[in-house]
């Protein structure tokens, strides 16, 4: 059990920081392996986190929740300057970078809704739909996959769902 801390203490425990941003105490030495966060160690050789790793935790679990691989999240983060707290401005010009990939997946999801239950895109013929919508089969000379969902093989302008 942690002790909660007070609210205006600059610097957290590990303990309190993963009580207070509901994340794992493993969790938190993996972004800070990763160096998605960092500490400070005390005499004692524990981890000391100021007060502005709560909200950079919130951004990583913000960013992860959306699909933003870890790699991305912490080139963003080296974005900002050291021992800041992430602001508003700080988040807009940071996720305005990830608008188009979220775009995107949003159209593949829809796609791969739409599709599921008649079709996978993936041009085989085999179901009484493909040929309707692969004639030909003119998706195979296009290359192996699921062509008519994935966006990156299939783009929005070229592709009829």
């Amino acid at each position: 059990m942690t002790t909660k801390a007070a609210w205006n203490a600059k610097e957290l425990t590990v303990g309190q920081l993963a009580e207070r941003s509901g994340v794992a105490v493993s969790t938190l030495h993996f972004y800070e392996s990763k160096a998605l966060i960092k500490s400070r160690r005390t005499a004692g050789n524990q981890r000391r986190y100021s007060r502005d790793s709560l909200r950079r935790v919130a951004f990583i679990k913000l960013a992860q929740r959306i699909g933003i691989p870890l790699k991305v999240i912490g080139e963003a983060l080296a974005e900002l300057p050291d021992e800041r707290t992430p602001t508003r401005a700080d988040w807009a010009r940071l996720s305005a970078a990830w608008r188009a990939e979220l775009d995107d997946r949003i159209l593949q999801l829809q796609r791969l809704r739409d599709d599921l239950t008649d079709c996978i895109g993936c041009g085989c013929l085999s179901l009484e739909s493909c040929p309707v919508a692969n004639p030909h089969d003119r998706l195979g000379d296009e290359g192996p996959g699921a062509r008519r969902i994935d966006t990156r093989l299939c783009p929005p302008q070229s592709c009829q769902s």
